[in-house]
C-alpha cells in the first residue's frame, strides 16, 4: 500500500470545470528539483525548463517570453560558528542567490549573484532586479530585537533583512534596511519565532506607480507599502489581519491581495489558510477565500500564494501539499491540481529539518497563451 498520504489521495489534475476556469498555463517549481514545469489546463506537461541549480523559490515567465528564476548556490552548506558564509541552518533551504534569465531552450541569457539573496526577487525583464538579502547584526544590536524565543540567535547574531535594487550591471541602485528603518517596538516578532531572522521578507513587489515598494513579512505577521524616495513605511497592515503571510501583490484597483497562512492567528483556535483582498484606504477585508469547511482541508503554515486573474478568479498554491487550485470570485472550486513529483532533498542541512518525501511549492503562476509568445508556436496552435 502506497505510505506517502498525498501520493495515496491522488496527483495531478483532480478536477476542471472549463466553463469557468480562466483556462492557460501554469508554472511550477518543486521546490527539491531543479526543474520548472509548465502545464495545461488537463494537467498535461507542455513545457520544461532544467535549472541552473535546485530552485530558491520560485520562477515566473517575463513579457519577453524568458524565465526568471532564482536558484540556490552550489554546495550550500552548514554553518560556521560565526554564522557565515550559510547564516543558519533554515537558509539552505530558501535561500536563492543566484538570479538568472533563462530563454524558452533553457539558455542563461543573463545572471546575478548575492550569496545573502532569499526569498523573493523581482526581475524587471532589462537586466534591472529588485530582491530580498540579509545583513548581520551586532550582537549589541540583535539583543535589542523585540520578541520571539530568546537564546535562538546563531552564536548571539540576528540576521535581518535589506530589500536591494540593482541595474543591469549589478550596481546596487537602491536599498532599504530593516536595520536602520524598521520600528523594532512596531514590529516585534511573534513569541513562538526563533531569532536568527528578523523580520523574514518574503515578497517583495515594485508598485504600479514606481514610486513604491510592497513587502510581505512573515515573522512579524506584517504587510507594509515603502517610499522609495524616503525610505519611510508609508502603510502597514498587521497581526489583527494577518498571521504569516505570504505574497503580497498590487491588484488594478489599488486593493491590496494577501495570502494568509494562519499559523498562530490571533484570537482563533481553528488554524486555516485563506486569501484575503484589502481595501487600501480602509484596510477592511473586501474579498476573501477560505475552505467553507472551515477545517483543515486548505492550510499550509508556510509558504503559499494567490494570483488574481484576469477573469476575477484567483490562482491559489497551498504550498505544503503542493496543490494548487483556482477559485472564482464566490468561492467555486473550477480546477485543481496536485504536483506529483515528488523528491528528498538532497542536502544535509535542509533534509534533517524536512526529512522524506516533499512536493511542496513556493509559489506558482497561470499565464494565457498570448502572454507566452513563443508557446503557440511550439504548440502549432
Amino acid at each position: 500500500m502506497e505510505q506517502n498520504t498525498l501520493k495515496r489521495r491522488g496527483v495531478g489534475l483532480t478536477g476542471v470545470d472549463k466553463q469557468r476556469s480562466f483556462g492557460g498555463y501554469t508554472l511550477f517549481c518543486p521546490l527539491t528539483s531543479d526543474v520548472a514545469h509548465l502545464i495545461d489546463i488537463d494537467g498535461n506537461e507542455v513545457h520544461s525548463w532544467k535549472l541552473p541549480g535546485r530552485i530558491g523559490r520560485h520562477a515566473r515567465i517575463l513579457p519577453n517570453g524568458n524565465l526568471a528564476v532564482n536558484t540556490l548556490r552550489p554546495a550550500q552548506g552548514s554553518t560556521t560558528k560565526d554564522g557565515g558564509p550559510f547564516p543558519f541552518p533554515f537558509f539552505n533551504k530558501y535561500g536563492g542567490g543566484v538570479m538568472s534569465e533563462l530563454d524558452p531552450t533553457g539558455n542563461l541569457v543573463r545572471q546575478f549573484q548575492d550569496s545573502f539573496g532569499h526569498h523573493d526577487q523581482y526581475h524587471f525583464g532589462d537586466g534591472r532586479l529588485l530582491y530580498t538579502s540579509l545583513e548581520a547584526l551586532s550582537p549589541e544590536e540583535s539583543a535589542k530585537v523585540v520578541g520571539g524565543v530568546r537564546g535562538t540567535e546563531i552564536d548571539g547574531i540576528t540576521y535581518t533583512d535589506t530589500i536591494k535594487e540593482v541595474d543591469e550591471k549589478g550596481n546596487l541602485v537602491w536599498q532599504w534596511r530593516v536595520s536602520q528603518r524598521l520600528p523594532r517596538d512596531e514590529f516585534p516578532l511573534q513569541p513562538h519565532y526563533t531569532r536568527e531572522h528578523y523580520p523574514l521578507i518574503n515578497s517583495v513587489l515594485p508598485m504600479r506607480d514606481g514610486k513604491h515598494i510592497l513587502a510581505s513579512m512573515r515573522s512579524v505577521s506584517a504587510v507594509v507599502i515603502i517610499e522609495k524616495s524616503t525610505g519611510n513605511i508609508v502603510w502597514k497592515l498587521g497581526p489583527e489581519v494577518l498571521a504569516q503571510q505570504h505574497n503580497a501583490t498590487e491588484l488594478e484597483n489599488g486593493n491590496i491581495l494577501v495570502f494568509d497562512n494562519g499559523a498562530y492567528r490571533n484570537g482563533e483556535s481553528i488554524t486555516y489558510s485563506r486569501a484575503i483582498e484589502v481595501d487600501r484606504t480602509t484596510k477592511e477585508i473586501v474579498w476573501e477565500y477560505r475552505d467553507r469547511s472551515q477545517m483543515l482541508y486548505f492550510f499550509t503554515p508556510f509558504m503559499g500564494s494567490a494570483q488574481r486573474l484576469a477573469n476575477g478568479n484567483t490562482l491559489l498554491c497551498e504550498s505544503g501539499f503542493g496543490r494548487l487550485f483556482e477559485v472564482t470570485h464566490d468561492g467555486y472550486i473550477c480546477w485543481e491540481y496536485v504536483n506529483p513529483h515528488f523528491a528528498c532533498y538532497v542536502d544535509e542541512a535542509t533534509a534533517k529539518i524536512f526529512p522524506g518525501e516533499s512536493n511542496a511549492l513556493f509559489r506558482a503562476y497561470r499565464y494565457s497563451l498570448e502572454e507566452i509568445p513563443w508557446l503557440k508556436e511550439k504548440l502549432g496552435i
